[in-house]
């Protein structure tokens, strides 16, 4: 069962409970059996003889008669997005990147505008659209788009071979002066995709709507073989898209982050093996035989992914180099993660400067100088007896340093027990890893034939770098027993975390001794949040769903907290959309604030119907909510559903909301409409 399955089962289990929360003052004892640093710790291998030893000897107990019985990667798809809802965090209280000083007078000139809303202010992460003020950037149903912001009009496209997405799913892009690189939606690899083959030399790529004067489009460079995995393509925007180049490696990607122009790319993938399966009943123990003498008779190069480059020069393949490869002291050699590194001011994407660890993982959390990748190590967790209570989850962090250009450098591991919900558990401050996990599991009874009774609770722990390893020097538990963590925003020495079963206990931490953290209050309200946005002045944007007394959904809510006394956070507006969802409750990249005006948008859908769609448009007031309208789109064509409104953006005085119908554009004060800009079918 993969983490994702697994924890949508607890969940599910987990909010059928009967019971309550804790008091501030009650109970909050931290759980025992905190994980030995030994274990964690990232060491190099002398040569690649060692490490196919280690890896053979890791696997063995992992092969069974149907092949791994565990911790494989899905090389096709991966893993699928998180079914439980979760939160987002922007750490710009604007909810906008800031840019770094070598950026900040080029965009002087340029309008003021919202930027993708992100974990950590100047770190940029992958999304469907871009703008750097002038000119906005789109990748919609593997079409990439540029309009003009002035003139609203579409002034270059490139169909991106693979880039479209079976399933719903759209690709995402960074932007980085007149570079764009765009990777594959994380729930589909696009170098699958066989529904679209690749553009050829004799059939080049037609720009849709051009404006006047556009330059004749440059045909792509030539077609290259596909890799079982994530295919990262390099845009040049200079004049008429132009794709440079292409970078192909076995697996699934898991995540990126960029800072200035230099993008770190994480993915996952599993060792490759031709395992037999059982002829037949009867037949598993020959196969089991069979399948354990392949993988003791495996090479090095089965843990090591290929991967493929291509330029205007042709196609280059390789594979990842084991001098490159570290593991921890326990390991179960059944997938490996890589985190590559790219320099979108080079015109070509090389070999990505692997850095390989034996391990899986699936979040991945970034700073200025740092790159963090958490791996869940439920499979190392056996299940508990009959007559025992079950074991703690752990989840092993892994830090890398990547202030400097090139292949990021180990500084550091560590592991606490739980489950992280997403990137916005982590949080950096001083120096010191704030994160927050939920653990959840089942008590076994001393009576066979009754059921185990499902428990959580959640923790937040600070980590501090000593020597190679991150140690807990501080910890707060007792949050939400009996639930689970729904959001989580760090905001300096303060941290905000929202669990649920029943109602939404808004937990307030004082962190300011990070030795010593601890409850400050606690506000309990139906409902939960599944996002945490600062809106400043001591203010708190959540947005997730309204309940009953008894934990049922009842739809979208928007809620606005005074938290400007920790002891005390109150709730002093609240705005709801019966039998509404947003997509902001699982992807924080949806919402926008924009703190000049006060405005809060975000998409919606009412009881599933498409027809129903749109970006509801909010204003803050002293404690106030108050709506301002909503932006819709028209579907298209036959694409039913297309236009439902996926993000928006500030450029001026004017508010962009962009669906797979085309780019609105509304006045930002009273969405008053400027113009329309059709994408086609």
């Amino acid at each position: 069962m993969t983490r994702t399955v697994r924890l949508v089962a607890l969940a599910a289990a987990g909010l059928a409970l009967a019971g309550c929360t804790g008091s501030p003052d009650d109970g909050r004892r931290p759980p025992p059996g905190l994980p030995s640093l030994a274990d964690v710790r990232l060491v190099s291998f002398d040569s690649c003889d060692q490490a196919l030893t280690g890896l053979r000897k890791a696997l063995v107990g992992r092969v069974g008669p149907y092949g791994l019985d565990g911790g494989a990667v899905d090389l096709a798809g991966g893993r699928p997005p998180m079914a439980v809802p979760g939160q987002g965090d922007a750490a710009a209280e604007r909810g906008q990147a800031a840019p770094d000083q070598a950026e900040a007078s080029a965009q002087d000139a340029q309008p003021e505008h919202s930027t993708t809303n992100v974990h950590e202010a100047g770190v940029d992460e992958p999304d469907m659209v871009k703008t750097d003020g002038k000119r906005i950037v789109s990748v919609v149903d593997g079409t990439l788009r540029v309009v003009d912001a002035a003139s609203r009009r579409v002034t270059g496209s490139l169909q991106l071979s693979g880039a479209h997405v079976m399933g719903g799913g759209e690709a995402n892009l960074l932007l980085s002066g007149d570079r764009a690189l765009v990777f594959p939606n994380q729930r589909f690899s696009i170098a699958e995709d066989k529904g679209m083959p690749p553009p050829t030399p004799d059939q080049p790529d037609q720009p849709d709507q051009p404006g006047p004067g556009m330059p004749t489009p440059v045909p792509p460079v030539p077609p290259m073989p596909p890799l079982p995995g994530p295919e990262l393509i390099l845009v040049d925007l200079a004049g008429a898209p132009k794709e440079l180049a292409r970078f192909a490696i076995e697996g699934r990607y898991v995540d990126a982050r960029m800072v200035g122009g230099t993008v770190r790319v994480v993915t996952a993938s599993a060792p490759q093996f031709n395992f037999v399966m059982p002829k037949g009943p009867g037949d598993e123990q020959n196969a089991l035989r069979a399948n354990r003498e392949i993988a003791a008779n495996a090479g090095i190069d089965a843990w090591l992914p290929r991967y493929r480059t291509r330029t205007e020069r042709g196609v280059s393949e390789g594979r990842l180099d084991c001098s490159a490869l570290i593991a921890p002291a326990r390991y179960s050699a059944t997938s490996a993660l890589t985190v590559l590194s790219f320099d979108l001011a080079t015109p070509n994407l090389g070999t990505g400067d692997p850095v390989t660890i034996v391990a899986d993982g699936d979040i991945v959390y970034g700073t200025a100088n740092s790159l963090y990748v958490g791996n869940d190590l439920g499979w190392a967790i056996p299940a508990a007896g009959p007559d025992q209570a079950a074991q703690q989850p752990l989840t092993e962090l892994y830090k890398f340093d990547t202030s400097g250009p090139g292949r990021p450098r180990h500084v550091g591991s560590g592991a606490v027990p739980g489950h992280l919900l997403n990137q916005y558990s982590l949080s950096e401050y001083q120096g010191k890893l704030r994160v927050a996990t939920t653990v959840m599991g089942e008590t076994g009874t001393a009576n066979r034939s009754a059921p185990a009774v499902p428990v959580s609770e959640s923790t937040v722990y600070v980590l501090e770098p000593q020597g190679d390893k991150l140690a807990v020097v501080g910890q707060v538990g007792g949050l939400g027993k009996n639930e689970q963590i729904y959001a989580v925003r760090f905001v300096g020495p303060v941290g905000y975390v929202v669990t649920f079963r029943r109602t939404d206990p808004l937990y307030t931490l004082d962190l300011r001794d990070p030795s010593a953290p601890k409850v400050a209050g606690e506000l309990k309200i139906t409902g939960y949040s599944a996002y945490l946005h600062p809106a400043g002045d001591n203010r708190i944007i959540g947005v997730g769903q309204e309940a009953t007394e008894q934990g049922r959904t009842t739809g979208t809510q928007v809620s606005l907290f005074d938290v400007s006394d920790p002891a005390k956070p109150t709730r002093v507006a609240q705005y709801q959309v019966p039998g509404g969802q947003s997509e902001v409750e699982y992807d924080p990249h949806a919402f926008l604030y924009w703190a000049k005006t006060q405005t809060v948008v975000l998409p919606t859908i009412v009881d599933n119907d498409t027809a129903k769609v749109g970006a509801l448009v909010l204003r803050l007031g002293d404690a106030a909510l108050n709506e301002v309208g909503d932006v819709r789109h028209r579907d298209i064509g036959s694409g039913y559903g297309t236009g439902a409104v996926r993000r928006s953006l500030v450029i001026g005085d004017a508010l962009w909301t962009l669906s797979a119908s085309g780019l609105a554009a509304n006045d930002v004060g009273s969405l008053a409409e400027r113009g329309w800009v059709a994408f086609g079918v």
